[in-house]
């Protein structure tokens, strides 16, 4: 006995087509988003590290690193205050760096600037990372173990990544350099999503919430720790799975998510900017 008509009706191929270029734009249009947001709120960063630190040391008024920074200049702390300088210099350098790094027409038509700026690249965040976890451990900073620890693995991280990526340049897979060097950005840029992320945070909740802001400690910073490199890395593994393999459905969720996500994300850089780096940069 012959079975009964199936009452499915399937997709016609022009539509599924459709449908995966329209997921397909979505998805890049999402990243492109992401990323342009990602280096405005960067640059003006960068921008208020050079004029607050660079002005003061500039005018050699070293104590004006003391302003926002605990510990920042130490007098009679020669190694302490030089490891300082070198961060915050790196910090302002890595910042502008690795923009420019992930620009692809500057990879397609500048391919030699792009392997030079590559390599003051790593070598800014390998020496960022180290000096950071000098002035963390034996320097002095504020914040509690959890913190601590969760900084502590974010530079580990940097230096895991940075290994990499290297590692794969010299192998000539490029597309696997390109996976390493991708988290070996968001690992680098940690210290920048904590403080957009705490200024989202403040932002929703008008103000501090589940933290003591005297002592800067308390369960909400602790997550913030390590979410700051641990959550953009995840999404970033998402983002690569659903923009390699997954259909269209999955693309165009995650091109929501991203969407949303980076909405939050500029939201951070608005209030941080005007209530925390414009104002300083005139100081």
């Amino acid at each position: 006995m012959p079975s009964a008509p199936s009452t499915a009706m399937p997709c016609p191929a022009p539509y599924q087509a459709a449908a995966g270029t329209w997921s397909t734009t979505a998805l890049s249009a999402s990243a492109v988003f992401w990323f342009l947001a990602t280096v405005i709120g960067q640059l003006v960063f960068a921008a208020y590290i050079v004029a607050l630190y660079g002005g003061h040391a500039a005018r050699g008024h070293f104590q004006g690193w003391n302003t926002v920074m605990t510990h920042g200049h130490v007098p009679g702390d020669g190694i302490g205050n030089l490891a300082t300088g070198v961060h915050l210099l790196l910090a302002a350098v890595i910042m502008l760096g690795g923009a420019l790094q992930l620009v692809p027409q500057v990879r397609r038509r500048a391919p030699r600037l792009h392997r030079w700026n590559g390599r003051i690249y790593l070598a800014g965040a390998v020496l960022a990372a180290v000096s950071g976890l000098y002035m963390l451990w034996w320097r002095g900073a504020v914040g509690d173990m959890v913190q601590h620890l969760g900084i502590s693995l974010n530079a580990v991280l940097v230096l895991l990544f940075a290994g990499l990526a290297l590692k794969n340049a010299v192998r000539r897979d490029i597309a696997a350099h390109r996976r390493w060097a991708l988290r070996l950005f968001l690992a680098v840029s940690g210290v920048w999503f904590f403080r957009v992320g705490l200024m989202f945070w403040l932002a929703v909740n008008g103000g501090p919430a589940g933290f003591d802001p005297a002592t800067f400690t308390g369960p909400a910073l602790g997550i913030l720790a390590f979410a700051q490199y641990l959550l953009p890395l995840a999404v970033l593994e998402a983002y690569l799975r659903c923009r390699d393999g997954g259909g269209p459905m999955l693309r165009l969720g995650m091109a929501a998510v991203l969407a949303l996500l980076t909405v939050a994300m500029g939201a951070g850089i608005a209030v941080a900017a005007i209530g925390m780096w414009l104002p300083r940069m005139h100081g």
